[in-house]
């Protein structure tokens, strides 16, 4: 007798972990992730300045990321923030273990996370003035 519980979970995580592949399956969606996968939190101005990408662009990516689980969103005012989502990851702890390493040797993340600490200290002083 075949449990059928068992066979819809199996069918559960399958679709699961086909949403995070394809999510992680486009060039921008890596790169944000890049920036994000090390924990911190990312104001979308952030994310655009660190890509050099149009708004436009970088929010429909985060739309993507956020409609899938991998980030989450939250509201500051006028601003969104983001950062990845913790419970989603532990579902996928291995892929995102190998995600992050395979990241951190690709010279545009590295070029990526260079603007976004330019942008970062730029930021910092305009604020604290």
């Amino acid at each position: 007798m075949i449990d059928i519980f068992a066979y819809a979970d199996i069918l559960v995580c399958m679709k699961v972990t086909a949403q995070i592949f394809k999510a992680l399956g486009d060039e921008t969606r890596l790169r944000i992730m890049a920036l994000l996968v090390n924990g911190r939190e990312l104001c979308v101005c952030d994310i655009i300045a660190a890509l050099d990408l149009p708004q436009s662009t970088v929010s429909r990516h985060l739309s993507y990321l956020r409609n899938t689980g991998l980030v989450d969103d939250r509201r500051q005012g006028v601003w969104m923030y983001y950062k990845i989502n913790k419970k989603r990851i532990e579902h996928a702890a291995t892929i995102f273990d190998l995600l992050t390493a395979m990241l951190s040797e690709l010279d545009q993340a590295a070029r990526d996370q260079r603007r976004l600490q330019e942008h970062l200290a730029t930021k910092e002083k305009i604020i604290c003035r």
